[in-house]
């Protein structure tokens, strides 16, 4: 029976590490349309390490258990430029991860086991808390079981969300309900986390900075942020390193086309690093992006 807090650490080793300069300029974003897209606000996509499951919160959609849910859309194959892999009707993921509080934020272990979700339904901590939901059937979107409470010391009485699990490491990020958040990182043994500490060189005082997402090699961190310099309310950043347990860069503005005087936020970049997702208002309502880039070899 698995634990209540997530995975032991990962087995697989490590893919060899990749510089940016590996890597094309992003593409223009493309919002993925009114099929997936709801008139209200989307926001957190997450894409299955297949690329055929994309998990995502929508606020208060038709149908919807109430304010926050999550949803999947899913597809039959990967090619963008080919309508028969079209993104399907998204489907809400049901009694066992929705509630009638928020239910959002998705991020799936690479195993393809675990789901990690922020909520504030009964029985956390406190404002938004982490929650971990397993499934048997790596192949079933809607085969979770019931999410359970991270616990301490990753959920506090203040805001904890955009959880993100690398190897050993768990970036999320931290801070009152109304006020800044922060980066933090917690090393997992087993199924147990260490204490949570603060990464300094993503995080600006004062400031709104959230979800961050690496890259699989670890060397590749994306997330958004509030910060002075910003074209918009809200932009993504991505920070980088040489080698695992080394400090992160100071975070750099991906510029346009990613970002606009709009906000772009809740962004996630895939295991391989050719594809970023993130939710941006720059045509009115929150509505779901996709960005690529080309490895080169």
């Amino acid at each position: 029976e698995p634990g209540p807090v997530g995975p032991a650490m990962l087995s697989e080793s490590d893919p060899p590490s990749l510089s940016s300069s590996q890597f094309g300029e992003w593409s223009t974003p493309v919002n993925l349309g009114p099929v997936v897209n709801s008139p209200l606000t989307d926001n957190s996509p997450e894409l299955s390490k297949d690329g055929l499951s994309l998990y995502f919160g929508s606020v208060n959609r038709p149908g919807g258990f109430g304010s926050t849910d999550l949803y999947v859309s899913q597809r039959a194959c990967t090619d963008m430029n080919d309508e028969r892999c079209a993104w399907g009707t998204p489907v809400n993921l049901g009694p066992m991860i929705n509630t009638s509080s928020i239910d959002g934020g998705p991020h799936l272990s690479r195993d393809g086991h675990w789901l990690y979700l922020i909520s504030d339904r009964p029985g956390g901590f406190g404002s938004n808390d982490i929650w971990v939901s397993w499934r048997d059937d790596i192949h079933d979107d809607f085969a979770w079981e019931a999410a359970v409470n991270l616990g301490a010391p990753i959920n506090t009485a203040e805001l904890e969300a955009g959880p993100n699990l690398r190897g050993p490491e768990f970036y999320f990020h931290r801070g009152p309900a109304v006020g800044n958040t922060d980066i933090y990182v917690s090393r997992m043994h087993g199924n147990t986390f260490d204490e949570p500490t603060l990464v300094p060189e993503v995080s600006s005082p004062g400031f709104f900075d959230q979800r961050p997402s690496t890259r699989w090699d670890g060397h590749e961190m994306i997330l958004s942020s509030d910060r002075p310099g910003g074209l918009g309310l809200q932009d993504i950043y991505v920070s980088t390193r040489q080698s695992n347990g080394v400090p992160w860069t100071t975070p750099v503005n991906l510029g346009t086309p990613i970002n606009t005087q709009f906000q772009e936020q809740t962004p996630t970049i895939t295991d391989d690093g050719t594809i970023l997702l993130f939710s941006s208002n720059r045509t009115g309502n929150f509505d779901l992006y996709m960005a690529a880039r080309i490895r080169k070899d």
